[in-house]
């Protein structure tokens, strides 16, 4: 299978190279950059010197045409205006960014801005395999999820539906480190500002809200919103949500273990962290960073009616370029963890 990356040159990009390169079963033939065009990737990504002697290309259908599938990896706003000609040339297509990843133009609008093909919403899958496995097996377009949305959708999917579970009440504190900003330079990212934070930088109306309340109202088949803060860390990859879940009647540990081992036991990207001893007893991005897998534990308070779940991941991988890939394998037929189960390294 020949795959092709269409905006190669951000973090993103960079993951989906590395990790296409080294997957058996596809060979990476084309990958795009209107600044890089005609420049050597390693030049751009250093980790990749030895591996690929590939340049950076035009973007033209009928190069792409010459491909199995096509991973977006622009930024918002641009990828719609693209997939339409990559599909009329009979390519399937994983989408990165958010041009497809929402059901109602209305909320993509509010989000983000007016959108240009809405017709194709009902041809996009969300790329969540863990929810849509099936779907995606005949997707022509699978819309990979936000790092910060999959790991609060991964936290909550098992439980949302349980009776127990005070939907009106569900607080989603999330921790990124700095490459989820992407590759664009600002006084933000700046090493002197960026470094050594905890910073709030989305304590209400994040977009990737959109997402969440979407898939988690789907699951329950009515409206569901949470609330979601979001904070910069001074760590490079890695997220950490951390899920305030409200009760309406008293459970224990059992009552939980139940719906995640039903929707996960069989997942292989999903690991369950709960241990009553040691430094990783509960999930944390350290021993992620690397991988696509997502840790999930919980706890459950004592003191007040309330769960707390914890879900780790990449947001480079678990959270964009792995997710992308395993949507990917699903879609072509490729057995789903070909080329992604690579162990996070440690210490990190």
């Amino acid at each position: 299978m020949k795959a092709g990356i269409v905006g190669a040159s951000g973090y993103t990009g960079g993951d989906l190279i590395r990790l296409l390169l080294i997957h058996p079963e596809v060979e990476l033939t084309y990958i795009t950059s209107r600044r890089y065009q005609g420049k050597y990737v390693k030049h751009l990504h250093p980790n990749l010197r030895g591996i690929t002697d590939l340049r950076f290309d035009e973007l033209s259908p009928e190069k792409a045409s010459e491909c199995d599938i096509i991973f977006m990896a622009v930024p918002h706003k641009a990828s719609m205006n693209i997939v339409p000609d990559l599909l009329a040339v009979g390519l399937k297509v994983v989408d990165l960014s958010a041009d497809f990843r929402l059901k109602d133009p209305d909320i993509y609008e509010r989000y983000y801005c007016p959108h240009t093909h809405p017709e194709l919403f009902e041809k996009a899958v969300y790329g969540l395999p863990e929810l849509y496995r099936d779907e995606l097996k005949k997707a022509e377009i699978a819309a990979a999820p936000g790092c910060m949305a999959a790991s609060a959708i991964l936290g909550l999917a098992p439980i949302i539906a349980e009776k127990f579970i005070d939907r009106d009440h569900i607080i989603i504190d999330a921790k990124i480190g700095s490459s989820g900003g992407g590759k664009n330079f600002s006084f933000a990212s700046h090493h002197p500002e960026r470094a050594n934070v905890v910073r709030p930088y989305g304590a209400v109306g994040h977009r990737h809200l959109a997402e969440i309340n979407q898939e988690l109202s789907l699951i329950v088949k009515q409206p569901i919103k949470v609330g979601l803060s979001t904070h910069a860390v001074s760590m490079v990859r890695g997220i950490l949500s951390t899920i305030h879940v409200f009760l309406t009647e008293p459970i224990e540990n059992k009552d939980i273990w139940k719906p995640f081992r039903k929707m996960y036991n069989k997942e292989p990207f999903i690991r369950f962290v709960k241990q009553p001893s040691g430094n990783y007893r509960l999930p944390d991005p350290k021993a992620v960073i690397g991988s696509n897998f997502c840790d999930i534990g919980f706890m459950l308070d004592e003191d007040i009616p309330r769960l707390v779940i914890l879900s780790a991941l990449d947001n480079l991988i678990k959270g964009a370029a792995g997710s992308a890939v395993q949507c990917m394998n699903i879609m072509l037929g490729i057995e789903e963890t070909t080329g992604l189960l690579i162990p996070a390294p440690h210490p990190m």
